[in-house]
């Protein structure tokens, strides 16, 4: 077909040059850094904002509250950006995240706090989801792993980044830092998209599955508070309050099936759950999600309380695991967009991960530094090996109009088990630890009520004012109670490796989702029209320009 032939049948779609494909991934970077950036700068930051605010017994609500507002809303995202287009939520998603991190910078209340995390929340969601979407929507499946393993390393470096400048601020300025960069970096992320991802828009075909959003909402919300009313010694899995929030669970999830096998175009198609591909994928992703986020969101607070060191030094300690998994990441994912296969690299990623684990279980207040360090070096680098490969491999195996809710069921599904692992590990480790301090500052003198207060504003700064006998006995206990949790993630790492060894390697598409819907033209065709198009217009300006001068 002739450059003019091709102008004709060409002239509406969206022309995505190599050029513009790497401006709207630099827009995305933008945003996904927004997003994975605040899961992590927190964790430093942690026990002084808890010691500061009075809720160092409620301290895991600040990841759960924030895990749990992702997970709500990532099905939402996923099925709108396919329904609507995904540059108008991208924005959306940006600014609703932007303007919670202000709101958490100017709490003075834990639990005002804790809902400007839950709006952050929604807000981080879309960022996470859209990302990743609008990467398969650009890129073909089969140089797609090129693409991810940058987004997965962003993850990466967040981890380190995050926990790096939130320990500085608590160490040179205040917590409240920790919030206020969010500001230009939502700012740049928002002006990047505003300018860069110019994606068309799209009119609902079928009618909006509202009621399949309010029951999968309902659900995943009584999961969450099942899960963290039941690991509280405050109540406990047998009680009522907890018995309450299980048949919640239940009802809104039968609820939610129900609606979903009648609906015209429903949030989270049911098909779905008969393609194994898709299936064993979302369930590595579980698993994964329950392991990564139970061990990352008490680590650094172990580093800082157990080890002694600074909050800005035990952000830097998480360096290793940031190197091997933003390394492993984008080896795995340029060796899949040569040779197109995937399936050793969730197997690989398990066991290295496993073996990570493992070795955490050992921990003490006596570890030495640079053994840590390996710990975290193996514990990223199998996270890398498996991270944006699941997301690849789920994308793949679905029709492309269902890409962005492909992607967003997955990720649903691995944050629920993120915020599963946060809710019931942190339960455990908070409530033995703060047993473990009510006895400490009990035999040391205090009354009940001094004891309850003690162990509620204990924070770094607080712990090194203690004579040193306390002091030995509140680093030993920290240490005694975070240790033990991690062997009760070994088995969920056991079921992960056995489920990568049944993923069916199936070959990977060469067509992008936008180009399967005749939306856009990408790679060396994009190249020869633009090219076309800008030759056309240059005759143009000159026939003017001499007929001008003719005149």
């Amino acid at each position: 077909m002739s450059i003019p032939d091709a102008l004709k049948t060409a002239s509406e779609p969206l022309l995505l040059t190599r050029r513009r494909i790497w401006i709207i991934f630099g827009a995305l970077i933008a945003g996904m850094l927004l997003s994975s950036l605040d899961q992590t700068i927190v964790s430093t930051a942690m026990p002084t904002i808890v010691g500061q605010l009075g809720g160092v017994e409620n301290q895991a609500w600040i990841t759960t509250a924030y895990l749990l507002a992702t997970t709500l809303v990532m099905p939402i995202y996923g099925k709108f950006g396919d329904v609507f287009g995904r540059r108008g939520l991208f924005l959306i998603a940006i600014a609703l995240f932007t303007l919670a991190s202000m709101g958490c910078a100017f709490s003075s209340d834990f639990w005002v706090f804790v809902v400007f995390r839950a709006i952050q929340g929604l807000g981080g969601g879309g960022l996470i989801i859209l990302s990743q979407a609008i990467i398969a929507d650009i890129v073909p499946a089969s140089e797609r792993g090129r693409y991810l393993g940058p987004l997965g390393g962003i993850f990466g470096l967040a981890a380190v980044a995050g926990p790096l400048l939130g320990g500085f601020f608590v160490d040179h300025l205040t917590w409240q830092w920790a919030f206020y960069i969010n500001i230009p970096v939502g700012v740049i992320a928002f002006v990047i998209t505003w300018f860069a991802l110019t994606l068309p828009n799209k009119r609902p075909t079928h009618r909006i599955d509202i009621l399949g959003v309010v029951f999968l909402s309902a659900a995943t919300a009584c999961l969450i508070f099942f899960t963290e009313f039941g690991g509280n010694d405050k109540h406990g899995w047998g009680a009522p309050e907890t018995l309450m929030w299980g048949a919640g669970l239940l009802i809104a999830a039968c609820l939610f099936v129900f609606v979903e096998s009648r609906a015209e175009d429903p949030i989270i198609p049911l098909s779905f759950f008969t393609n194994s591909v898709f299936v064993i994928a979302t369930a590595i992703g579980f698993v994964l999600g329950i392991v990564m986020f139970a061990a990352l969101a008490f680590i650094p607070t172990f580093l800082q309380m157990a080890s002694g060191a600074s909050a800005a030094a035990s952000g830097l300690l998480l360096l290793p695991m940031m190197v091997g998994l933003i390394g492993a990441s984008i080896i795995s994912g340029i060796a899949i967009s040569r040779t197109g296969k995937y399936k050793a690299f969730p197997i690989a990623g398990t066991l290295v991960t496993g073996a990570g684990v493992l070795a955490m279980t050992t921990l003490g207040a006596s570890t030495p530094i640079w053994l840590i360090c390996v710990y975290l070096f193996l514990f990223g680098t199998g996270l890398g090996l498996i991270m944006q490969v699941i997301v690849l491999v789920v994308q793949n195996a679905v029709p492309a109009s269902e890409v962005g809710t492909a992607t967003s069921t997955n990720n649903y599904f691995r944050e629920v088990g993120s915020a599963l692992g946060v809710a019931v590990f942190g339960a455990l480790f908070t409530s033995r630890l703060s047993s473990s301090l009510f006895d400490i500052f009990s035999a040391s003198g205090a009354s009940p009520d001094q004891a309850a207060t003690s162990t509620a504003n204990l924070d770094p700064a607080a712990l090194n004012k203690l004579p040193q006998a306390i002091h030995d006995l509140v680093v030993n206990a920290y240490a005694d109670s975070l240790a033990p949790v991690f062997w009760y993630l070994i088995p969920f790492i056991a079921a992960a490796f056995v489920l990568s060894l049944f993923l069916k390697p199936i070959p990977l598409s060469d067509v992008a989702g936008m180009v399967a819907r005749g939306e856009a033209v990408t790679g060396e065709e994009a190249d020869v029209l633009e090219a076309a198009r800008l030759a056309e217009t240059k005759a143009r300006k000159e026939g003017k320009a001499s007929s001008g001068g003719v005149n």
